[in-house]
């Protein structure tokens, strides 16, 4: 089930972003072929849920009955993803040049952090530097304080991994057309700064100001941020509408405060987030929940994972499954008549090693003579 059903990628075992993209496109019903390290044959699977919705293969990818053993996977493969840094691909003979001639309709998925190309595109780097180089995380961060990461989403998932499966999605459609494969370059660095468009106007016009933290989106305005409840927890509040502004005010006993009448008077800011700062403290987030929940106040708590899967919410939309006694996100988004089907989890590397190479037309003989050098476990 789902609407990639019918679609065979081959996935090179990476960390991070790839292994997003790859989770990505099984969610959506893609056959997922994973590529693991010979080495690794025989480990337990483990607690991925990246990994979720493979089956496994161990190759022995500098063995040349290894090389052309994927080669043949690609010959019967739609997608292929890889996350290496640029010229690995090729030095290891499963270069787009030489797999898009065993397969004209192949798309080759590239997933890097600085792209194919660029006076960065050799350097090693994480998440955190290409957010950097993109502009992204200069703007997050409390006023007076440093940048903050926010956590790795920015640049290994939603510019990363996302981007690709985007792209990948975008090419097969393409592809429908032209009957042709190509080549999806994917760079964290890109995805990132995608992500910053709707805010760079801003930053060019001065309606943003460099200054972190004095802004309304990035917690400088009193109607859009956190608050600590008197209990110790926290909520969120994005009041920015008028009416909703007008309806938090009238929420927390604040609607004939004159001091926060001009709601978008920046310069008073800072002392009306400090009022709020004080009436949100007198009650826990429960009570705060009872009073705003559901309203048109823009008001969530802020909770915790253990809590946001137990949420009545997210109960009734199953937002969260469980799968071999994880718990994790359901396949996203919905779809009124291909609907996903809850993932299975992680294989262990190469436990499908034998029955995908026959699905590929390997007969016996051919695999024990790969088991037997080593080019395949």
């Amino acid at each position: 089930m789902g609407p990639l059903k019918g679609i065979r990628v081959i996935e090179l075992q990476g960390i991070g972003p790839g292994p997003f993209c790859g989770m990505m496109l099984a969610d959506m019903g893609a056959e997922l072929i994973r590529i693991d390290r010979a080495a690794s044959a025989g480990r337990p699977a483990g607690k991925d849920i990246l990994a979720r919705g493979r089956r496994s293969v161990a190759v022995d990818l500098k063995h040349p009955q290894g090389i052309e053993a994927v080669l043949r996977l690609v010959e019967t493969a739609d997608v292929l993803i890889e996350g290496f840094r640029p010229g690995v691909m090729e030095r290891l003979g499963l270069g787009p040049d030489v797999c898009l001639a065993r397969n004209t309709r192949l798309v080759y998925g590239r997933m890097t952090g600085w792209g194919q190309h660029g006076t960065m595109a050799q350097a090693a780097g994480h998440d955190i530097n290409y957010i950097s180089l993109s502009g992204a995380l200069h703007a997050i961060g409390e006023e007076g304080g440093k940048p903050v990461p926010p956590l790795n989403l920015v640049g290994d998932f939603g510019g990363g991994g996302m981007l690709l499966a985007f792209g990948i999605a975008a090419a097969l459609v393409e592809r429908a057309t032209s009957g042709k494969g190509q080549v999806v370059d994917a760079a964290m660095t890109d995805g990132s700064a995608l992500l910053m468009n709707g805010l760079f106007p801003g930053m060019q016009t001065g309606q943003w100001r460099p200054e972190r933290g004095t802004n309304m989106l990035d917690g400088g305005a009193h109607f859009y941020g956190s608050y600590e409840t008197r209990d110790g927890k926290y909520i969120s509040i994005g009041s920015i509408e008028p009416q909703f502004y007008a309806l938090l005010l009238e929420k927390t006993g604040l609607a004939d405060d004159p001091a926060l009448a001009k709601q978008m008077a920046r310069a008073d800011w800072p002392a009306l987030k400090e009022k709020l700062t004080t009436v949100f403290r007198t009650k826990t987030r429960d009570e705060w929940d009872t009073i705003m929940l559901g309203s048109d106040v823009c008001y969530a708590p802020i909770l915790p994972f253990a809590e946001a899967v137990e949420h009545p919410h997210n109960q009734a939309r199953g937002t969260f499954v469980e799968v071999d006694g994880l718990k994790q996100a359901a396949p996203a988004p919905r779809f009124s008549r291909t609907a996903p089907e809850v993932p299975v989890p992680a294989a262990a590397p190469g436990q499908h090693t034998r029955e995908v190479l026959a699905g590929a037309g390997f007969d016996a003989a051919e695999t024990d003579a790969l088991l037997a050098s080593g080019a395949i476990a």
